[in-house]
């Protein structure tokens, strides 16, 4: 139960930023639960396919989903987390940790890019195969580092569908919620296969950051945008630094 707290409080978080938080569910998992990292790799990434849905499902109602992009990303997505996953396996345990924190913090300076320096812009052209060829690109090693490092790369993501694909913020963000689904599924696939995924304490996550989600999403509009800003900034910094420790 205690495990099912700790996920609801992160829960909370991660449904006023709206992250899919794989990042802070494997620093938790390590760091007071003692899970060994390619257990918690394996097992949060599965989970992001199913704590992804209901944020696809409202920004699809919102009208910032750009399906055919996000579903063309998605799917190539998918194919290079299952590769990414397998990968992981060949990756020592102790380098794992400092690789995945890495990563984290790449990711906390690519939201800080994308809140600050980069502008909107019009929706994209998908009229060439210039644009189609970027998307698939952007899927395959998007899906990599996710299966590789178990974190949703969802700044990778966004920062690609701007500055490549030309889709403004809101239809990056999200985009970059469909594309995380079918990206976690071939992940998941992969940690699966390689024996990876803990089942009981996959519901036990589910059953926390999904509540918890579902509750901290009401915050999103009352409090103010500092505070949203620098939630978006400081979950994957701070993950990225307890995965340190």
């Amino acid at each position: 139960m205690l495990i099912v707290l700790v996920m609801f409080l992160l829960g909370l978080v991660l449904g006023f930023v709206g992250a899919g938080g794989a990042g802070f569910v494997i620093a938790l998992l390590t760091m007071l639960f003692h899970i060994p990292i390619h257990t918690a790799l394996g097992t949060s990434l599965a989970g992001m396919a199913f704590t992804s849905l209901s944020g696809t499902y409202s920004h699809f109602r919102e009208g910032n989903i750009k399906l055919k992009i996000g579903l063309t990303v998605g799917c190539f997505a998918a194919a290079g987390s299952f590769v990414g996953a397998k990968l992981t396996s060949l990756i020592p345990s102790s380098s794992l940790h400092y690789m995945t924190a890495g990563m984290l913090f790449l990711s906390a300076i690519l939201i800080l890019i994308r809140l600050f320096f980069l502008k909107e812009k019009e929706a994209a052209q998908e009229t060439n195969l210039a644009f189609w060829i970027k998307a698939i690109l952007l899927g395959i090693v998007a899906g990599v580092l996710s299966g590789t490092f178990g974190i949703g790369s969802a700044p990778f993501i966004q920062i690609g569908l701007m500055m490549m694909l030309n889709l403004s913020i809101r239809h990056s963000v999200g985009t970059t919620m469909l594309v995380i689904i079918p990206l976690s599924l071939g992940g998941g696939a992969g940690y699966i296969s390689e024996g990876f995924v803990d089942y009981i304490l996959l519901v036990k996550i589910l059953a926390g950051t999904m509540c918890g989600a579902y509750v901290g999403a009401k915050f999103t509009n009352v409090l103010p945008k500092a505070v949203l800003k620098s939630g978006l900034f400081l979950t994957p910094a701070v993950s990225g630094f307890i995965l340190l420790f």
